[in-house]
C-alpha cells in the first residue's frame, strides 16, 4: 500500500505548482491577474492572508469556486499553509494551480500579507447571509462595518435606505436633518412613529437604527447644510446618500462632494415618479452635468405642495441603499453615467444614459478650484 507521501508526490506530478515569487508577479499583472483562493481553515486565515485572496475553506471549495470565479477561462491559484492541501484540492479541479510552500513560504520570503477584520460570534451569526456570498464574505462585511455613510435627510428616502444600511452592518451612519417629526411624515417616513411626534428627526432616526442594530454608531447632525458647514460635516464620511428635497441643497452637496471627492448616491421623488443615479468624483457626470441650472421658481413644486405616493420613496430609497453597498464593497456596476426612472403607476423602469459635460462649470475644474456659492440666490434667479 503506497504511503501518503507517495500519493502526494503522485498528485504533484499531475498538477501545476507555482512558486511564491511567480505567484506574486502574476498577482501584480493588473486586469489579467489570476484568482487567488485561500483554502485554509478559519483560525489559519485569521492569522493573515495574501493580498486580494478570496477565502474558501477546503471543505467548501468545489461548492463555491464557480461563484467566486465565474470566468471559466481565468487562471486560479490555490494556497494553504504549506502547499499540501492546496495541491490535493488542485488535483480535484481541472486546470487549477497550487502555490508551492503555501502561506508559510510567502511569509518566509518577506512578502506582505493582510489580516482580516475579525468578526465576533454574534456578528458572524447576524451577517451570515452576507458572509455566504462570495462577493461579500467576511472581508466585505468588515468593509461595511468600517464604512461611514452620511444621509442627507431622515425623511422619505432616508428612512428605507438608512434602515437597510443599518441592517447590513454599516458601522457609522450620520444623519443631517433640522426638522421634527410631523404627523404628515408618517405616511412614508418609516423611521418615525406616533410616539415621536415633535421629536427631532435625527433623534427619532437614531433610536430606530440602534434598536435595529447595536453595531451601528449613529451620529446626529441637527442642522441644515450650508456653505459654512458642509465641508466639515461631509468630510468625515466615505459617501453620501442624498435625500434632499430642495435644489439649493442638491447643488451645494454636489459642489462640496466634488471638492472633497466623495461619492453621492442621488435620488428624487415626485408624485408617482422616482429617479436614481450615482455621482462618482473620479468618473461619470455630476449633478450639474444633469441639471446645469435650476428650474425657475415655482416650476418644480415640492412633495409638500404636489404630494407623493407613500410607497414610492420606499422603492427608490432601497435602491439607494443597494447602490451604497456596491460602492462600499467595490462590486457590481453602479448607476454612474445612468439615470434610473421609475413610474409607479405603470410599474415601469427606464434607464437613460448620462454623459459627462466636458465644459461643466464645476466637475471640469480641479477640486481645489471649486468654490461654494450662495445657493439660495443661485436657485432663485
Amino acid at each position: 500500500m503506497p504511503s501518503f507521501q507517495d500519493l502526494l508526490h503522485a498528485v504533484k506530478t499531475r498538477i501545476r505548482e507555482i512558486s511564491v515569487e511567480d505567484t506574486r508577479a502574476r498577482m501584480q499583472a493588473g486586469a489579467g491577474a489570476p484568482a487567488l483562493i485561500d483554502v485554509r481553515e478559519r483560525d489559519e486565515y485569521e492569522q493573515g492572508f495574501l493580498p486580494h485572496a478570496q477565502w474558501i475553506p477546503r471543505g467548501f471549495l468545489e461548492l463555491k469556486v464557480e461563484d467566486a470565479v465565474p470566468e471559466r477561462d481565468r487562471e486560479i491559484i490555490l494556497y494553504c499553509a504549506g502547499g499540501t492541501r492546496s495541491a490535493l484540492a488542485a488535483s480535484a479541479l481541472h486546470g487549477v494551480s497550487s502555490m508551492a510552500g503555501g502561506f508559510r513560504a510567502w511569509k518566509n520570503a518577506g512578502y506582505t500579507f493582510d489580516r482580516p477584520r475579525t468578526l465576533s460570534a454574534e456578528q458572524i451569526k447576524r451577517y451570515s447571509r452576507h458572509i455566504m456570498l462570495p462577493e461579500v464574505g467576511e472581508v466585505g462585511q468588515g468593509k461595511l462595518l468600517d464604512a461611514k455613510v452620511l444621509f442627507l435627510g431622515a425623511g422619505g428616502l432616508g428612512s428605507p435606505s438608512a434602515l437597510y444600511l443599518a441592517a447590513a452592518g454599516v458601522g457609522t451612519i450620520g444623519i443631517v436633518d433640522d426638522d421634527v417629526v410631523d404627523e404628515s411624515n408618517l405616511q412614508r417616513q418609516i423611521l418615525h412613529n406616533v410616539e415621536r411626534l415633535g421629536m427631532p428627526k435625527v433623534e427619532s432616526a437614531r433610536k430606530t437604527l440602534q434598536l435595529l442594530n447595536p453595531d451601528v454608531k449613529v451620529i446626529a447632525h441637527q442642522t441644515r447644510l450650508s456653505s459654512e458647514n458642509v465641508l466639515e460635516i461631509i468630510g468625515g464620511y466615505d459617501l453620501i446618500v442624498d435625500g434632499a428635497d430642495n435644489f439649493p441643497t442638491r447643488y451645494l452637496l454636489n459642489d462640496a462632494a466634488l471638492k472633497l471627492r466623495k461619492p453621492v448616491i442621488h435620488a428624487s421623488i415626485f408624485r408617482f415618479e422616482g429617479q436614481l443615479t450615482t455621482f462618482l468624483p473620479d468618473s461619470g457626470p455630476c449633478y450639474r452635468c444633469l441639471y446645469p441650472d435650476p428650474p425657475p421658481p415655482g416650476m418644480a413644486p415640492s412633495c409638500q405642495e404636489a404630494g407623493v405616493l407613500g410607497v414610492l420613496p420606499g422603492l427608490v430609497g432601497t435602491l439607494q441603499a443597494n447602490e451604497a453597498i456596491k460602492v462600499i464593497l467595490g462590486i457590481g456596476e453602479t448607476m454612474s453615467g445612468r439615470l434610473l426612472v421609475f413610474d409607479a403607476l405603470a410599474t415601469k423602469f427606464r434607464t437613460l444614459k448620462l454623459r459627462k459635460d466636458p465644459g461643466c462649470r464645476v466637475c471640469s475644474k480641479p477640486p481645489e478650484q471649486i468654490e461654494l456659492i450662495d445657493y439660495e440666490a443661485f436657485c432663485s434667479i
